[in-house]
Formats: structure tokens, C-alpha cells, sequence
């Protein structure tokens, strides 16, 4: 395993972990934007309907794996204009 790749692991969790928060925190942003009061539901949540979780999911899930993506990104190129090697 390359020494980038190796020194990257440690980085690639703690932004990882940072870009769980962010999402969250911009879903929650994002669905009372849309005019839902209170939290998103949960999957098991009788008093809502069908479309309303999985709609929520779908959002839920899109945001996530952008803010993902870019963190993920936005690391790599740091380190690669840091180290100049690539880390993955």
C-alpha cells in the first residue's frame, strides 16, 4: 500500500464524519425549505404516508452522497497538491 494512500485513511474518516454532520444538518435545512414542518420521517412512522417517507429517503439520500462526494473530492486534491501522489 502507498505511503499517500496509507497517511490519506486517518483524513478520509475525520472528513467523512464531518461530511455526515454537514449533510444532516443540510437535509434538515432542506425539508422544512419545502414547507414540512418538523423533522423528516422515519420509515416506521404510522402517522405519515408512503410517499411523504420515501420521498424524504430519497432526498435524504441524494444529499448525503453529494456532500460525500465532494468532501471525499476536495480531499484528495489537497493531498495530491500537497504530497503530489494521488490518494487512492
Amino acid at each position: 500500500m502507498k505511503a499517500s494512500k496509507l497517511a490519506y485513511k486517518p483524513v478520509g474518516l475525520a472528513l467523512g464524519a464531518g461530511a455526515g454532520m454537514v449533510a444532516g444538518s443540510l437535509f434538515k435545512q432542506v425539508w422544512k425549505l419545502v414547507g414540512h414542518e418538523g423533522d423528516a420521517p422515519n420509515a416506521t412512522d404510522e402517522e405519515r404516508r408512503w410517499g411523504e417517507i420515501l420521498i424524504a429517503a430519497a432526498v435524504q439520500g441524494a444529499i448525503f452522497a453529494l456532500v460525500k462526494a465532494a468532501v471525499e473530492r476536495s480531499g484528495a486534491v489537497a493531498v495530491r497538491r500537497l504530497s503530489g501522489t494521488w490518494p487512492a
